[in-house]
């Protein structure tokens, strides 16, 4: 039920960001490079508003939606026990306080800070036909949990006759664990908040970096991997295949065909329909019957 109701939660204020992303998107003239955004706030509240809901929400900050749902996924990964449950807790923590700070760098560097806008851009505020979806959207990110989740166990109550309600032995405090949730969430994003709201954000990505960020650059060099082990080796195997297709069984039917084509106009040359040719092909074999019979008699 709880997996349901982060269904439900997850899906109000990460399409609540999305929307905002969009919003955004669209004032700045479909920029998308959030190095050229910064102060964006100001021209744009709504969306900002907006954003920031969803931003609270994912953070998982009470008593927005996603405080309901996230720590009591934390709280069962931690309810398992044993190594099994230490290591999935502590990937879910983690997991929280890495959404924390890349969350808190996204919105320093679009809605906060000094501007950084290109030359001419004048960003603007979305019309309300992009802005009223957003609008509800963040109203449920900020009361979808309290609705659904824990203080009302509405979701729990109305899933009940198809999903087991019955809990385990708890292993943990849940109270503790909220307070080591959301000291975490305050580390990632208040470290995120140090690094791109207190400093200036550079326009073009700096160079000298940590061998951290160049492979995040680089997509954890997933990408990478992902070439030298499928893409490459198919596309060598594409091409061995294309080449047999062509020279091997493309090639020898159409040689096949070429040989027949070839030897038949050949012979086709020697049936014109014309009965001169066929009486000077007459002439020619009575010639040389007569020159052998000859050439036989003068022998003898």
């Amino acid at each position: 039920a709880i997996a349901i109701l982060h269904l439900l939660t997850h899906g109000f204020f990460k399409a609540c960001m999305f929307l905002s992303a969009g919003s955004v998107m669209h004032g700045m003239s479909d920029q998308v490079d959030m190095r050229r955004y910064g102060g964006l706030s100001k021209v744009m509240p709504w969306t900002y508003g907006c954003f920031l809901v969803g931003w609270l929400a994912i953070l998982g900050v009470p008593p927005f939606a996603g405080y309901w749902s996230k720590d009591k996924i934390i709280e069962s990964a931690f309810a398992m026990g044993g190594t099994r449950g230490t290591v999935f807790g502590i990937v879910a923590l983690l997991g929280a306080g890495i959404t924390a700070f890349y969350m808190t760098r996204l919105m320093a560097m679009t809605f906060w800070g000094e501007k950084r806008w290109t030359d001419g851009q004048h960003p603007h505020e979305s019309p309300w036909v992009m802005l009223g979806p957003m609008v509800i959207l963040a109203v449920g990110a900020a009361i979808g949990g309290v609705l659904l989740g824990s203080p009302t166990h509405a979701l729990q109550d109305w899933l009940s006759p198809v999903l087991a309600t019955e809990e385990g032995p708890r292993h943990v405090n849940a109270g503790l664990l909220t307070g080591l949730t959301l000291l975490v969430v305050v580390v990632g994003a208040g470290y995120a908040y140090l690094q791109y709201a207190t400093k200036p954000v550079p326009i073009t990505p700096p160079v000298a970096v940590t061998p951290f960020t160049v492979a995040a650059r680089k997509n954890l060099y997933f990408d990478a991997l992902n070439e030298s082990l499928l893409m490459r080796p198919g596309q060598y195997l594409t091409r061995f295949l294309v080449f047999v297709d062509n020279r091997g069984i493309d090639g020898s039917v159409h040689a096949l065909a070429a040989g027949i084509g070839g030897s038949s106009g050949r012979l086709r040359r020697l049936q014109t329909g014309f009965v001169r040719s066929y009486a000077l092909s007459m002439f020619g074999g009575a010639l040389v019957v007569v020159v052998a019979l000859l050439a036989v008699r003068l022998g003898q």
